[in-house]
């Protein structure tokens, strides 16, 4: 090596000089790799020096950079209508069974938001409400939408994970409307769940990058998306519920987030199952203690 050139990098193997290398050869740096002591080196006229050092840090931080960018989510969309029908066979049963009174309860008493019995550790309610509805315009709106967003989150998410992801994050999102707003607020409902859906889908579309994101107007997209169809499906009237709408929402988002850590799980079909028995019997078990602990 001559006198005047100086060592820019230097490695215990080839590989990485050579990319260094290659880095200045683009650049029309002069350069040599070098062998010395059982390691390799880069180097460069004195001249040339801090100029090579400034695009060998440039090339790594660039790299670097990329390493830590999450890898793109390759879905396998799976079969949603098992979700689809559940969902609506358990609003529609709910239905008929709380206009009938089965068994002599009273359904809406028992299942309904109650901001003070909540407070007070009536918990069930928060998954009870979204079963309850006040007439047949409401149950047929939240059929439809519910169907529609429950329906891409099955797609993305499986029917099961889908729909227990959607329950928690709903009930999750109905306690913490009703502890932010005055202990006499009442509601009922499946809104909550219908955004939650919509929520869950824009956070694991957003989060998994199934959508082109090299330039950031594609990237915020998802979410862009889902806020525009929650503005425009979930502010309705002075009867809406936008608070737990937004929060259904809000909630739904993050489960999407979360799912897609374990994106590669939600093939099993067994994960999917065991998920949808879960759903299943989180709203039995809530029926169950709501009927037999009916508060006058």
């Amino acid at each position: 090596m001559p006198d005047d050139w100086t060592v820019v990098f230097e490695h215990r193997s080839r590989g990485p000089c050579a990319d260094r290398a290659l880095v200045l050869t683009s650049l029309s740096i002069p350069h040599e790799i070098v062998l010395f002591d059982e390691r390799c080196a880069v180097v460069v006229p004195e001249e040339f020096a801090e100029k090579a050092r400034f695009e060998i840090w440039q090339y790594e931080e660039e790299n670097r950079t990329d390493n830590r960018v999450a890898p793109v989510v390759q879905p396998v969309y799976q079969d949603a209508i098992p979700g689809v029908v559940g969902y609506v066979v358990v609003v529609c049963l709910v239905a008929w069974l709380a206009g009938i009174g089965a068994w002599g309860y009273d359904w809406l008493g028992a299942g309904r938001i109650d901001g003070t019995l909540i407070r007070n550790g009536e918990w069930w309610r928060s998954f009870t409400a979204l079963t309850l509805h006040s007439g047949l315009k409401h149950l047929v709106s939240n059929i439809g939408f519910g169907a529609l967003f429950g329906l891409l989150a099955g797609r993305v998410a499986g029917s099961g994970v889908a729909w227990l992801s959607i329950l928690l994050a709903s009930g999750v999102a109905n306690i913490l409307n009703t502890i932010m707003l005055d202990a006499s607020h009442r509601s009922i409902g499946a809104s909550t769940a219908v955004f939650a859906a919509l929520g869950l889908v824009s956070g694991f579309v957003w989060r998994g990058k199934l959508t082109a994101q090299d330039r950031w107007p594609y990237r915020i997209g998802p979410i862009v998306g889902g806020i525009a169809l929650l503005a425009y499906t979930g502010t309705g009237d002075a009867n809406t519920d936008i608070g737990a709408h937004l929060l259904g929402f809000v909630a739904g988002f993050a489960a999407g987030i979360l799912l897609i850590r374990v994106a590669d799980k939600l093939h099993d079909q067994r994960v999917q199952l065991n998920s949808g028995i879960a759903a299943i019997t989180i709203l039995a078990v809530s029926w169950f203690i709501a009927l037999t602990n009916i508060t006058t």
